[in-house]
């Protein structure tokens, strides 16, 4: 497949399906659904690195990829984000990494040893996490370069909305981005992130779901409720209108704030930056 400059290649994994999409900056189709392939993962890791393993090998067989880059958007369901508030007096890094292990295995009841984690690390502030699973890292690497493809970034989901949209957002309002089966919901005081909340959508979520959850939210955070939340993603059709009475105020981000005619594991390959 002939490479022209400003394209690459873009991977989509959800919970249950993988695709890949060429990409084009400047020249040809902006963006092009090459394949798409399905699968079942069983609940322990290995089996679900197994499974994701083969769906890569079978959405990449056949597909002229030799020398390309490759970027990757990993569902917010597969991946960990988290606050962490560095110990008083923190200079290292080695202490701000051991806050951010402490904080992972009081949230997630386990060590941190089986995902690949990083941050922003800052010894005077607190800051936001990401991790991701050491054998989905793997099993995607092992792909790239089986197929000569070299990797250039592998991101969750939330953290491309975040880079996207958190310009447009109001100082005080939150941000809320939906993707299949979760909502991440971003509290921010002051212009800057103060906690991030994953909430499973629950079938019909509407604006009377929505207002419980950030006053829910607010109260446990000890913040006041936000005067507007901002959306983006594949909403619910109930949260994609306007609110009703009572129900905190929504403002929609984007003509793609309603999803578009894509499937899942594509939309996040869309999401991603240009390698």
């Amino acid at each position: 497949m002939l490479r022209f400059p400003g394209q690459s290649l873009r991977i989509g994994i959800a919970p249950n399906a993988v695709s890949l999409l060429r990409v084009s900056r400047w020249r040809g189709p902006k963006r092009t659904v090459l394949a798409e392939r399905a699968y079942v993962a069983p609940a322990d890791g290995a089996g679900q690195a197994e499974a994701l393993a083969q769906a890569l090998r079978a959405l990449l067989d056949g597909q002229d990829t030799q020398g390309w880059p490759l970027a990757a958007v990993v569902s917010d369901e597969l991946v960990r984000l988290w606050q962490v508030k560095p110990p008083p007096q923190a200079t290292r890094l080695a202490d701000i990494e051991a806050a951010a292990a402490l904080r992972f295995h009081s949230l997630y009841g386990e060590a941190p040893a089986a995902w690949q984690v990083s941050a922003d690390w800052r010894a005077g502030e607190p800051f936001f996490a990401a991790a991701l699973p050491r054998t989905l890292l793997a099993a995607l690497e092992l792909a790239a370069q089986d197929h000569g493809m070299t990797l250039v970034e592998c991101v969750p989901h939330f953290v491309t909305a975040w880079n996207r949209w958190h310009r447009a957002l109001r100082a005080d309002a939150w941000f809320a981005h939906a993707h299949g089966e979760l909502l991440t919901l971003a509290a921010i005081e002051d212009g800057e992130l103060l906690a991030l909340r994953p909430l499973p959508l629950p079938q019909g979520a509407d604006h009377h779901w929505l207002t419980q959850a950030v006053q829910r939210e607010a109260l446990l955070l000890g913040a006041g409720v936000p005067p507007l939340v901002q959306l983006a993603g594949q909403l619910p059709p109930q949260l994609a209108k306007p609110a009703g009475s009572g129900h905190v105020p929504v403002a929609l981000l984007g003509s793609a704030a309603l999803g578009e005619q894509l499937s899942a594991a594509c939309l996040l390959a869309v999401s991603g930056s240009a390698a």
